[in-house]
């Protein structure tokens, strides 16, 4: 299940929200070595302070994180204006109140997983079928993000490759990519057959109505 949290909403799920980014220190900064700040065993960045929507799986019956990304329009700050703009041309800007980035894709190794027969494991199909969900609920027509190497097998495993923008540059110790998706039913319908999902996963008291406010 997606629990969409807006970022003002933040103390009401403060446990929930502390273990995100609990988790994506141990993601970003010990698994994949990225330059993040972490402090007392928590990554949050200055993006985190900008009202983000952030789509977080948790387990049905526990209640238990198991993965996150964070949404923000492109009218404001976001990290492929402010912080990765040397991905794209000169001349290039995305913002539009129709395209939001997502950032910050991030889950445990064990919930990467596939189960047997599955092109990608269930979580990753729940973040980025709820990605859609909210995108077509709160209509938004494209979501860019700004992705390294290991993210571009598993949209392609997933039925939801990006249109590139720009030129891919080695940044660190990471090949990274500036990427438009689609917010489609026929985006989310590839997402769901790639990893089982037959319904919804977005908790269902959220309306449309809430999720894009």
């Amino acid at each position: 299940m997606i629990v969409i949290i807006n970022g003002s909403e933040r103390d009401r799920y403060r446990g929930l929200i502390n273990d995100m980014h609990r988790q994506r220190a141990r993601v970003f900064k010990d698994r994949l070595g990225w330059d993040v700040e972490v402090r007392d065993g928590m990554e949050v960045d200055w993006l985190d302070d900008e009202n983000p929507l952030y789509l977080i799986s948790v387990d049905d019956e526990t209640g238990r994180l198991r993965g996150s990304l964070r949404l923000l329009p492109t009218t404001g700050p976001n990290m492929l204006r402010d912080i990765f703009s040397e991905l794209l041309p000169d001349d290039l800007v995305v913002e539009s109140a129709t395209i939001w980035e997502s950032s910050r894709f991030s889950m445990d190794p064990e919930a990467a997983v596939p189960l047997p027969g599955r092109a990608i494991s269930y979580v990753t199909g729940e973040l980025l079928a709820g990605l859609v969900e909210t995108g077509l609920n709160a209509g938004i027509t494209e979501i860019v993000s700004v992705f390294d190497t290991r993210m571009v097998r598993v949209l392609r495993m997933a039925g939801y490759p990006a249109e590139l923008i720009g030129t891919p540059r080695r940044i660190g110790v990471c090949m990274t990519y500036a990427g438009l998706f689609e917010v489609s039913d026929a985006a989310l319908a590839n997402i769901r057959a790639a990893c089982g999902i037959t319904g919804s996963v977005l908790q269902p008291q959220h309306t449309p109505r809430e999720v894009a406010a």
